[in-house]
């Protein structure tokens, strides 16, 4: 296998252990160079990378930490190493499928108004918990054009340069926020049908899962504050529906039980109304009765998140990260 000489890989990670091994091997040999930016891990990340001959890039840890920033910080040490014209960024929880990068440079080359390319990301162990399948069924999106990307992407390096890459001061949300700037400027962000990375989640526990939900719940607010007034109402339907369920609802239901009595507590069963609903709509097997389940139940911290960044705009305070590992 040759390097292609055109294309360059960002990886970043923090604390990802034997997974980044695994992803740097995936990439090594596949583009003509890859930087890894390190958001202070203590695992020995660091070492294992520059004994892979990767170049690596720490982070100040003065300054808070984003994934943003860490692929803006890398693509910049990328492109002062070499002149390339796209970008493979990576999460270091993933790893490289067979393939893809090929695919995924042609359709780039033979598309000129395409900035970003994906495909299918899956989860490495989906059975391993409920919360690991959800993942697989939130990457499972439609092929073709679509609205954003995740944070494994091909994307094009003068479109990055023509909107000044992400934004660094987001805590979560940024490739929607990158392609929604993008999208504006005319490019088309495309998901092809090619297998692209494995992810390892690693969710075992509630708690994870909902710390995970509850900072999608942020980036719905903060991306609708942003972009939901202009033509594509980012994440504006997502965050109204957030609050809705997850805390006009209940609050409504309980200043009811208090104005009217228990008996308006009876409310509540829209909740397992709604489950219900959904699980007809995906087929009533059990993966159509757990998506129901969280779809709903996500709702609760979702609102949080949104509530959450709401409070600090408020207040001139900025959230700090939200990890779930």
């Amino acid at each position: 296998m040759s390097a292609d000489p055109h294309i360059g890989a960002v990886v970043i990670g923090r604390n990802e252990g034997a997974r980044l091994i695994r992803c740097l091997d995936s990439v090594l040999g596949r583009v003509a160079h890859v930087v890894y930016v390190d958001s202070g891990s203590s695992d020995g990340s660091v070492d294992a990378a520059r004994a892979r001959g990767v170049t690596v890039i720490e982070l100040d840890l003065d300054t808070p930490f984003t994934a943003a920033r860490a692929r803006n910080a890398g693509l910049e040490a990328l492109l002062a190493l070499t002149h390339v014209d796209h970008v493979q960024f990576i999460d270091g929880d993933c790893e490289l499928r067979e393939g893809w990068i090929e695919t995924a440079h042609a359709f780039l080359i033979s598309a000129d108004d395409v900035a970003v390319a994906f495909g299918r990301r899956r989860e490495r162990f989906p059975e391993a918990s409920v919360y690991n399948r959800l993942c697989d069924w939130e990457w499972d999106t439609p092929i073709g054009e679509s609205g954003a990307c995740g944070g494994d992407a091909l994307m094009r390096v003068s479109a990055l340069q023509e909107v000044d890459g992400f934004n660094p001061g987001l805590i979560a949300g940024e490739e929607p926020d990158l392609c929604v700037r993008l999208r504006g400027r005319g490019w088309r962000i495309w998901r092809l049908d090619h297998e692209m990375t494995l992810h390892d989640a690693a969710m075992s526990r509630f708690g994870q899962w909902w710390k995970r939900t509850r900072r999608a719940g942020h980036a719905f607010a903060e991306g609708a504050a942003m972009h939901g007034a202009g033509p594509t109402g980012h994440w504006r339907r997502e965050t109204r529906k957030a609050l809705a369920w997850g805390a006009v609802l209940p609050a409504a239901i309980l200043i009811a039980a208090i104005a009217l009595g228990p008996v308006a507590l009876l409310a509540v069963l829209i909740y397992p109304a709604q489950i219900l609903r959904l699980a007809i709509r995906e087929g009533l097997d059990r993966t159509a009765w757990e998506r129901a389940l969280f779809l709903v139940l996500g709702k609760f911290p979702e609102a949080l998140g949104a509530l959450s960044y709401w409070r600090g705009r408020l207040l001139g305070r900025r959230r700090g990260l939200i990890e779930y590992k």
